[in-house]
Protein backbone atom coordinates (compact mmCIF):
# COMPACT_ATOMS: atom_id res chain seq x y z
CA UNK A 1 0.00 0.00 0.00
CA UNK A 2 2.84 2.42 1.05
CA UNK A 3 4.65 1.56 -1.84
CA UNK A 4 1.71 2.23 -3.94
CA UNK A 5 1.20 5.41 -2.66
CA UNK A 6 5.02 6.43 -3.13
CA UNK A 7 5.02 5.32 -6.78
CA UNK A 8 2.52 7.20 -7.83
CA UNK A 9 3.31 10.60 -5.65
CA UNK A 10 7.18 10.08 -6.91
CA UNK A 11 7.73 7.69 -8.89
CA UNK A 12 9.23 3.84 -9.13
CA UNK A 13 12.80 5.06 -10.21
CA UNK A 14 13.16 6.89 -7.12
CA UNK A 15 11.46 4.63 -4.96
CA UNK A 16 14.05 2.15 -6.31
CA UNK A 17 17.05 4.99 -5.32
CA UNK A 18 15.32 5.60 -2.16
CA UNK A 19 14.93 2.03 -1.29
CA UNK A 20 19.04 1.05 -2.16
CA UNK A 21 20.03 4.51 0.35
CA UNK A 22 17.69 3.90 3.46
CA UNK A 23 20.62 1.35 4.99
CA UNK A 24 23.30 4.04 4.07
CA UNK A 25 21.52 6.72 5.51
CA UNK A 26 20.67 4.40 8.78
CA UNK A 27 24.40 3.99 9.30
CA UNK A 28 25.56 7.33 8.85
CA UNK A 29 22.77 8.45 10.97
CA UNK A 30 24.17 6.34 13.94
CA UNK A 31 27.46 7.03 13.39
CA UNK A 32 26.55 10.37 13.43
CA UNK A 33 24.59 9.94 16.72
CA UNK A 34 27.67 8.24 18.11
CA UNK A 35 29.84 11.17 17.12
CA UNK A 36 27.71 13.72 18.65
CA UNK A 37 27.50 11.79 21.86
CA UNK A 38 31.55 11.55 22.09
CA UNK A 39 31.95 15.41 21.29
CA UNK A 40 30.01 16.77 23.29
CA UNK A 41 29.04 16.07 27.16
CA UNK A 42 28.35 12.61 27.28
CA UNK A 43 27.26 12.49 30.65
CA UNK A 44 24.22 15.04 29.55
CA UNK A 45 23.47 11.97 27.32
CA UNK A 46 23.79 9.13 29.85
CA UNK A 47 21.87 11.00 32.32
CA UNK A 48 18.48 9.97 30.04
CA UNK A 49 19.87 6.02 30.87
CA UNK A 50 18.65 4.61 33.58
CA UNK A 51 20.76 2.22 34.20
CA UNK A 52 23.80 4.47 34.09
CA UNK A 53 22.47 7.67 35.59
CA UNK A 54 23.05 5.83 39.43
CA UNK A 55 26.67 5.23 38.58
CA UNK A 56 27.13 9.03 38.37
CA UNK A 57 25.91 10.65 41.47
CA UNK A 58 26.57 13.88 42.87
CA UNK A 59 29.10 14.13 45.77
CA UNK A 60 27.48 16.70 48.48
Amino acid sequence: MVQKILNNLIGSKYVGILRAWVPNMVAWGTVGGVALIHFTDWRLFLDYVPYVKGKFEEDE
